[in-house]
């Protein structure tokens, strides 16, 4: 068997190393390698592999682990998707696969799969019409609700604004939003003490979950949210594990707030989460539990033959 793991991932980073530790702890060696690098060759009789990935030439890998997708043009990303498609079709484990990387990094099909499956989110609306979202402001903010607008693809709290029936309309368009309205509803978790909840699934199972308190309505950790861990069981873990069903991941970082009557919704799932701040709060070894559980999915799969 071809111990090399390639890990997808233009920045190894913190994460990176944690997966190369966990990696080597079974005896695996992670490679890192960008989605960029990888090439189609598809030409007919070519003894090789019809997806080229950067180390592996001469046969496929029985998988490959998902940790970072590179932005850019639409069809730059739809190639790279595209390679994620092409390598599950051919056999490859691919975790997470192309199929759920799409569902999540786009919070307008997030919301409505959670939305079609049930799962407790803010009411949202997506619009590229200026007049559309306007009609939708003055209606929600004239009733005394807020709401906020969030670019569709974005992470770790940047380019998301609060809205108030003070705030001035049209809104100008930050280069985050890019001329399309994402807009929810806003969940207050208490002024002056706000706060959400990180949970992190694998495989359908809740395995660790954090509270984070923000000194402002945002609290993302990336916006200087402090971490504090929580038992990752109960409704929370219940409601966590339902968001990742209703977008079909292999594993994913849900956030959770809770309003000021206590319930509670989900706001974003993310399939290609961060978990720095919630392994420093909690002490699990959340790269160790992905890795195995990537391994064990690998050991499960049928070998691939690749047919020259």
């Amino acid at each position: 068997m071809n111990h090399r793991i390639p890990v997808f991932t233009d920045d190894p980073g913190w994460h990176g190393k944690r997966l190369k530790e966990a990696f080597a702890a079974r005896g695996y060696e992670a490679v890192f390698v960008s989605l960029k690098d990888c090439v189609f060759n598809l030409g007919f009789g070519a003894n090789q592999p019809a997806v080229l990935i950067p180390g592996f030439e001469d046969a496929l890998p029985k998988g490959v682990f998902v940790r970072g997708v590179p932005g850019g043009t639409l069809q730059r990303v739809i190639a790279r998707l595209d390679i994620l498609h092409a390598l599950k079709l051919l056999g490859v484990v691919v975790y997470n696969d192309g199929h759920a990387v799409e569902r999540t990094v786009d919070k307008a099909m997030t919301s409505f799969l959670l939305h079609l499956n049930q799962v407790p989110t803010p009411q949202t609306w997506v619009c590229e019409s200026r007049y559309q979202a306007q009609e939708i402001y003055l209606r929600e903010t004239m009733a005394g609700r807020q709401l906020v607008l969030k670019p569709l693809f974005g992470s770790q709290g940047q380019g998301i604004r609060k809205l108030t029936h003070e705030t001035a309309f049209p809104i100008p368009m930050a280069q985050y939003v890019d001329g399309l309205y994402y807009l929810q509803a806003y969940v207050d978790s208490g002024e002056g003490a706000w706060h959400d909840h990180r949970v992190f699934v694998i495989r359908g199972k809740a395995v660790a979950a954090m509270i984070r308190h923000g000194s402002q309505w945002v609290n993302n950790v990336a916006q200087g949210g402090r971490c504090e861990a929580v038992a990752a069981d109960g409704e929370l873990a219940l409601l966590a594990e339902a968001a990742a069903r209703a977008v079909n991941v292999d594993y994913c970082g849900v956030d959770i707030i809770r309003d000021g009557d206590g319930k509670l919704y989900v706001l974003e799932v993310n399939s290609i989460p961060a978990w720095k701040g919630l392994q420093g709060a909690t002490g699990v070894n959340i790269g160790q539990l992905l890795v195995d559980d990537f391994l064990s999915c690998i050991h499960t799969q049928p070998a691939l033959t690749i047919v020259s």
